[in-house]
């Protein structure tokens, strides 16, 4: 799998195109700004959107999401507990039109991506897993985890989560929602959230 990392927004959205390197489809995940820049990037690489991937709904998150699939024809996946959030989250409805179950591995541009529920910092966050890659959202960042003091959050979801993420096996790369990717053997190991 090859990943590129598109940074945008006013808070600094990490917004992720994934795609296996013998296919001209890709997967873009949180496309949390603009979209024309998104699909800019994806075309230049020679690819086609054939999902978006939400990892929740905030608005930084989701900005992007209706322009770009308005232009690509897409799917939009997210997590039906979203639509729980309060419309000033969210920049109104999001467009989706397929919900996530979790444990349910999706098969999209050549790549098998595992969906991990992972509650907490909103009521349907999840965590994408694709080879040894974990896009985290904002369940997890380099050193802390997401706020949950935000409608629907909850510190003992997001911690019971981020225990669950603590207790796979096997090495990830982590590609947080904001700032720098780490590994979760470092956030096992450094991580206060996570302990």
């Amino acid at each position: 799998m090859k990943v590129l990392t598109i940074t945008g927004g006013s808070l600094g959205t990490n917004c992720y195109v994934a795609w296996n390197e013998n296919q001209d489809k890709c997967v873009v995940v949180d496309p949390g700004f603009d979209a024309q820049a998104i699909l800019e990037k994806v075309r230049a690489k020679g690819l086609q959107a054939e999902a978006i991937l939400l990892t929740h709904g905030h608005f930084d998150h989701v900005g992007g999401v209706k322009e770009l699939a308005t232009q690509t024809g897409c799917k939009v996946f997210l997590h039906a507990d979203e639509l729980q959030l309060p419309s000033q989250l969210t920049l109104g409805t999001i467009p989706s039109t397929d919900h996530y179950e979790n444990g349910q591995t999706l098969s999209l541009a050549g790549l098998e991506i595992l969906v991990r529920h992972t509650p907490g910092h909103s009521p349907g966050s999840v965590c994408l897993i694709c080879e040894s890659v974990i896009f985290a959202g904002d369940t997890l960042f380099a050193g802390t985890c997401g706020r949950t003091d935000l409608p629907g959050g909850s510190f003992r979801q997001i911690s019971d989560s981020l225990k669950g993420l603590a207790a796979m096996e096997g090495e990830y790369h982590v590609l947080p929602g904001h700032g720098l990717p780490t590994t979760l053997e470092r956030e096992r190991r450094s991580n206060p959230y996570m302990q």
